[in-house]
């Protein structure tokens, strides 16, 4: 029978498909933005908002050129609940997937993924290494910087914001 796994749980079940410290640490802040995004709009279901930030990634490692699809039968395999399963093909829309987000859920995924490791890249290069003194405008000069994380796609991270009617400045 088709389970969602507590927090602890997904984390186990990353980390059998995960070893490098980038996929991991990717997965812990996604599922905490994740998180933080589900007390606003969802507050009953933080931990599942997390579950998913967790797993989103669940094949990339091991199957880069298979993304979202291998994740599916992994999922499966795992007896994962559907709502995970559709979530985490979603994130890859237009990209290797073509799950459409559905809800508020699988939109914010879509949008956070991406712009995680834009944030993630503008924070190595401060020297306080942190977020709490990052500025938006700080950020924005980032983005508008093609070689800067390069390999985080400013178009993804638009379409993210437009497909949540958010504008970037």
């Amino acid at each position: 029978m088709a389970y969602i796994p507590t927090i602890d749980q997904a984390w186990e079940i990353l980390c059998r498909y995960n070893s490098e410290a980038f996929h991991l640490t990717h997965a812990k802040t996604v599922s905490g933005v994740m998180g933080i995004f589900a007390e606003k709009h969802d507050p009953e279901r933080v931990d599942f908002w997390r579950v998913v930030g967790m797993l989103h990634d669940i094949d990339f490692e091991l199957y880069p050129e298979e993304h979202c699809k291998k994740g599916v039968e992994i999922m499966r395999e795992l007896d994962l609940d559907e709502s995970i399963i559709h979530a985490m093909a979603s994130h890859g829309f237009g990209i290797c997937s073509d799950v459409e987000p559905e809800h508020i859920m699988e939109k914010i995924l879509f949008a956070v993924d991406e712009l995680t490791g834009l944030i993630g890249a503008a924070v190595m290069v401060r020297p306080s290494k942190s977020t709490k003194d990052l500025e938006v405008k700080s950020l924005m000069k980032k983005f508008k910087q093609p070689s800067f994380a390069a390999g985080c796609s400013r178009e993804v991270i638009q379409k993210g914001a437009d497909n949540l009617g958010v504008e970037l400045r």
